[in-house]
């Protein structure tokens, strides 16, 4: 296998790292990686020994023939300036942000492209990573893709129409859920007295028995729903505010994101723009 290159080693491209190390799919001796801040990358490779720091983004990109693109959008500009001049044909870029238009990089390098983002939640080696492909990629490097991504997720492919959207679910999803379930525990703690510590343990173990029963097919969230509120029951009580409260906020929460990622894909393809003319 084709040594791998991690351009970025802030939280998401470690937490890539760690689990593809951890689910074994990759040893640290396959990986090369860098960052603007050479120190971050340095305690990297003191952890995981093996791993290797390149001097340079420039040298990495030499180095290593599949290059996955960890880093904050507005440093496509800097970094395409950096690696572009030693890429081939033979090269395979791996993005995992989402305002970076395929073609708009695909105008910019000589080599395959794809996008992969991906969630917290493959920390633990679970959930999803969607998949978007560029027109150059072949048969072998898709499957090389999808190879290395399941182990450590369920690779999904997702077209550019939903690609906010899909992001939406599976990769802010995580936080959204977060920010709601301590809302249900500070409001717990506040309005009963019930210690903190046990509400957020109560809620923890609720939030994982029931994505046991969701994985494990035993209930849709319809179901599940329709199961636990009995006719005149307590839970169907505490459905009303629920149910006053939440619908629409998700459109809003939607519109939020979409328009954030309407602003930053017109400041990226401006910043690539002027840097092509």
């Amino acid at each position: 296998m084709d040594r791998i290159g991690f351009i970025g080693t802030g939280s998401m491209g470690t937490i890539l790292i760690e689990a593809l190390l951890s689910s074994k799919a990759l040893s640290p001796g396959q990986i090369m990686i860098g960052n603007r801040t050479p120190a971050k990358a340095e305690r990297l490779a003191e952890l995981y020994p093996g791993l290797v720091v390149a001097p340079s983004n420039a040298e990495l990109a030499e180095a290593a023939k599949v290059l996955l693109l960890c880093v904050k959008p507005l440093e496509y500009k800097v970094l395409l300036e950096q690696i572009t001049p030693v890429l081939t044909p033979e090269h395979l870029l791996i993005t995992i942000t989402s305002p970076i238009k395929l073609s708009l990089l695909e105008e910019r390098v000589p080599c395959a492209v794809a996008r992969v983002v991906p969630s917290i939640t493959n920390a633990a080696r679970s959930g999803i990573s969607l998949c978007e492909f560029g027109s150059r990629i072949d048969e072998a490097q898709k499957q090389y893709i999808l190879k290395l991504f399941s182990s450590i997720s369920h690779p999904t492919m997702v077209s550019e129409a939903f690609l906010r959207v899909t992001s939406d679910i599976t990769s802010c999803g995580p936080a959204f859920l977060s920010y709601i379930l301590q809302q249900m525990v500070q409001e717990a703690v506040t309005e009963t007295g019930i210690s903190e510590d046990a509400a957020t343990y109560l809620t923890t173990q609720m939030f994982i028995g029931m994505a046991d029963l969701l994985k494990e097919d035993i209930f849709t969230l319809p179901s599940l729903q329709q199961r636990v509120c009995v006719p005149g029951g307590i839970t169907g009580e505490g459905l009303i505010p629920l149910k006053e409260g939440i619908p629409g906020l998700f459109t809003e929460v939607y519109r939020r994101t979409h328009a954030k990622f309407a602003e930053d894909q017109e400041l990226v393809e401006q910043r690539l723009t002027n840097h092509q003319r």
